[in-house]
């Protein structure tokens, strides 16, 4: 190969290999702008949480069923205060689903009970801690004084901007997006009229940000009915950590394997890129000066009508 030609190879390869490597910052710039970064960690906005495993701890011990749900409020205690400490602004917890009307009765009964125990001994604390709770899921089946003590929690707390703390119970993914349409139908919106925008707002979780991180407990690899409308393009983490042993260590486990994960949400890296790069000559090209008005001596031109002015 003559010299001139090997040269000019080389150069070609040279700029391929620079174009990449700055094609691969644009990316890991544009996927960091997408994300809230405290101390050099990428932090989820909101996370929702699958705390699995209280009967399998219980058994492993030899003891009630019933004692594993109480530890498992105490991980529920510890994980919202590392919300706290990570400045985690939004937390959702799948505490009771709709599925769950079918355990024995004894263990259903415990858990309604240990409901209203906890909303009776934590709400003070909660309140004064900032912290804001939210019921998300039916109130059909519940008793009348659940439901009261869950209207009085959500009241007591509405100002409150610490921490967002949604507590799922009795709750559905599918019963939620079927109530959801039987609202859309009732309200009478004509089909052609249904976006993705419109069915949210009729979900249980109208006006809340979609979950960035799922964590389960205990192993399992699905979600079982939970948020499934919400988490299409969150990231899933699955710990063997049984929920009534979840701590610091499986939280920030979590959290490290949230930051490594790339979220295009349906793009490809070249579109990401693109985007961030745009988004960066926008913060520095100055705006366009505003339009001078005419001044008096100047006559006006005339104005295009209004569509559909009367």
């Amino acid at each position: 190969m003559a010299k001139g030609q090997l040269k000019r190879l080389l150069s070609t390869i040279g700029t391929a290999i620079d174009g990449g490597a700055r094609a691969q910052e644009a990316e890991r710039r544009a996927e960091l702008a997408r994300l809230h970064i405290r101390d050099g960690r990428a932090i989820p906005q909101h996370i929702a949480i699958i705390m699995d495993g209280n009967g399998r701890w219980a058994t492993k011990r030899h003891l009630p069923r019933s004692i594993g749900h109480k530890a498992g409020v105490d991980a529920l205690r510890r994980t919202v205060e590392l919300c706290d400490d990570y400045h985690v602004p939004m937390l959702t917890v799948y505490a009771f689903s709709t599925e769950n009307w079918g355990r024995p009765p004894e263990e259903v009964d415990a858990l309604m009970g240990l409901l209203w125990e906890t909303i009776r001994s934590d709400l003070e604390r909660l309140h004064q801690n900032g912290v804001k709770l939210r019921h998300i899921g039916r109130f059909e089946g519940l008793s009348p004084d659940i439901q009261r003590a869950i209207r009085h929690m959500e009241d007591l707390t509405k100002d409150n901007t610490a921490l967002t703390l949604n507590v799922c119970f009795n709750y559905g993914g599918r019963a939620e997006i079927v109530d959801a349409v039987r609202a859309i139908v009732a309200a009478g919106i004509p089909a052609e009229q249904i976006t993705e925008d419109l069915i949210e707002r009729y979900l249980y979780t109208s006006g809340l940000p979609d979950p960035d991180l799922v964590i389960r407990t205990a192993g399992e690899m699905r979600l079982s009915n939970y948020l499934i409308w919400q988490v299409a393009y969150a990231e899933y983490y699955s710990t063997p950590t049984l929920w009534p042993d979840f701590g610091h260590d499986d939280f920030v486990a979590a959290l490290d394997a949230f930051a490594q994960r790339k979220r295009r949400f349906g793009k490809t890296d070249a579109q990401i890129a693109a985007e961030h790069e745009a988004e960066q000559r926008a913060k520095v090209e100055p705006a366009e000066p505003p339009v001078a008005a005419p001044s008096a001596s100047t006559p006006s031109q005339p104005q295009p009508a209004v569509k559909g002015a009367r």
